[in-house]
C-alpha cells in the first residue's frame, strides 16, 4: 500500500486556500492547514492549526518534524523577508509551490504568457521598480528560487480570483462592491478602467490546478500563470453585478476613485490600478492547462461562479461599511 503523501498549505483560508484544501483531501492527500482563523477540519485527512506562519518558532519545527511531501505558500512576504524563508522550505520539503502573481507582467503582450515581460525588468518608473510593491517583491521573490541551487519549486501566478466572501471589482473588495449594493449603495469606478479588459478566475478551478501540479517532474522550476483564459471588460463585469445584486455605478475621475478606495496607502492603491487593472488582461492559459490536463471549457464561467458565490453569503451578514466612498459620491449627485 502505498504511503499517504503529506502536504502542508500555509494561509489555507484565504480565497484559494479554502478551496484547497478540500481538493487536497479528495485526491488523497494529507493536509496540514495552518491560518490565523481557527477552522474544523473538513475530514480525518486535514489537520487544522491555527498559528502565525510566519513566526519561525512555529514554522521551523512543523517542517522539520513533519517531513512534507509537498508545501503550498499563499503566505505574503515583502522582498525584505522572504530572503530569510525560501531556503527553509525549499530544503524540507519535496515540493515548494510559491505564490507569486499575474501582477508582476507588464502590459506588453496580449495575451499575456508566461514568458512574458515582467514590470520588474522593463517598468521604467524606477520608484515602482525600488519600492516594495505587490509585483515588485513577488517578482524577486521568483528571482531567489530561480538563482537558488534547488530544483523543487513551482511558481503560480494568479490572476484576480473570486472566492467565497471575494468579489472584486477593478481594486475593489466585497465590502466595497457587493456589500455596498445590498446597502442600496452606489460604488464609484473609474472611467480609465471601464473598457480594459479584466480576467478574473474562480477560486475552485484555481485550487484544481495547483493541487494537479503537485510532484510532477515537468512542474519543477516552471512558471504557471493559473487563471482562465475567460476575459471581460470591468465595464461589463460591473454589468453582471447590477444583474446579480443591483449594482449602481458611476463612473468617475482615477483620482476620486483612488481616495474613495479602502485603505491609506495612496500610492499603493494607485499602482496597483495604474499597473494592473488599467492593463488589458487577457491570458493565455494553455500551458497550466496542459500540464493538468484541465480544459477552458470545463472552467467556471464568471458570471455563473460570482453568481454562485454570492448566494453563499450567510444570511443577515453585514459588510463592513465604506465611508470614504459616501463622500466622494456626494461630488457626482
Amino acid at each position: 500500500m502505498t504511503e499517504q503523501k503529506k502536504v502542508l498549505v500555509l494561509g489555507s483560508t484565504g480565497a484559494m486556500g479554502q478551496y484547497l484544501v478540500p481538493e487536497l483531501a479528495n485526491m488523497g492527500y494529507l493536509v496540514d492547514a495552518v491560518s490565523l482563523d481557527e477552522e474544523k477540519p473538513f475530514n480525518e485527512s486535514v489537520r487544522c492549526i491555527r498559528a502565525n506562519a510566519k513566526e519561525k518558532a512555529f514554522l521551523e519545527p512543523l517542517l522539520l518534524e513533519n517531513k512534507y511531501d509537498a508545501v503550498v505558500d499563499f503566505m505574503i512576504y515583502g522582498n525584505y523577508d522572504f530572503p530569510d524563508y525560501y531556503e527553509l522550505f525549499l530544503k524540507n520539503t519535496g515540493h515548494y509551490v510559491y505564490l507569486s502573481t499575474y501582477r508582476v507582467y507588464a502590459n506588453e503582450e496580449v495575451p499575456v504568457k508566461e514568458t512574458s515581460p515582467r514590470l520588474l525588468d522593463v517598468s521604467s518608473d524606477k520608484e515602482l521598480v525600488e519600492s516594495n510593491d505587490y509585483c515588485i517583491h513577488k517578482a524577486k521573490g521568483e528571482d531567489l528560487l530561480r538563482a537558488s541551487a534547488y530544483k523543487n519549486y513551482t511558481i503560480i501566478r494568479p490572476a484576480v480570483t473570486y472566492s467565497k466572501m471575494r468579489y472584486q471589482l477593478v481594486t475593489l473588495e466585497a465590502p466595497s462592491t457587493v456589500g455596498r449594493a445590498l446597502a442600496g449603495k452606489k460604488v464609484l469606478l473609474p472611467e480609465a478602467a471601464k473598457n480594459c479588459q479584466a480576467t478574473m478566475s474562480w477560486a475552485g478551478d484555481v485550487a484544481k490546478m495547483i493541487a494537479r501540479l503537485l510532484f510532477k517532474k515537468e512542474a519543477m522550476c516552471e512558471t504557471y500563470s493559473v487563471t482562465t483564459a475567460e476575459h471581460h471588460t470591468w465595464g461589463e463585469i460591473a454589468d453582471y453585478y447590477k444583474e446579480l445584486v443591483g449594482m449602481e455605478v458611476v463612473w468617475g475621475s482615477t483620482e476620486d476613485y483612488v481616495n474613495a478606495a479602502p485603505g491609506s496607502n495612496y500610492i499603493g492603491k494607485l499602482r496597483q490600478l495604474k499597473y494592473d487593472r488599467l492593463f488589458d488582461r487577457v491570458m493565455d492559459n494553455s500551458k497550466i492547462l496542459a500540464v493538468t490536463g484541465m480544459k477552458q471549457e470545463e472552467l467556471m464561467p464568471l458570471y455563473d461562479g460570482l453568481k454562485y458565490e454570492i448566494s453563499r453569503i450567510p444570511e443577515g451578514f453585514v459588510f463592513n461599511d465604506t465611508p470614504e466612498m459616501d463622500e466622494i459620491l456626494k461630488k457626482y449627485e
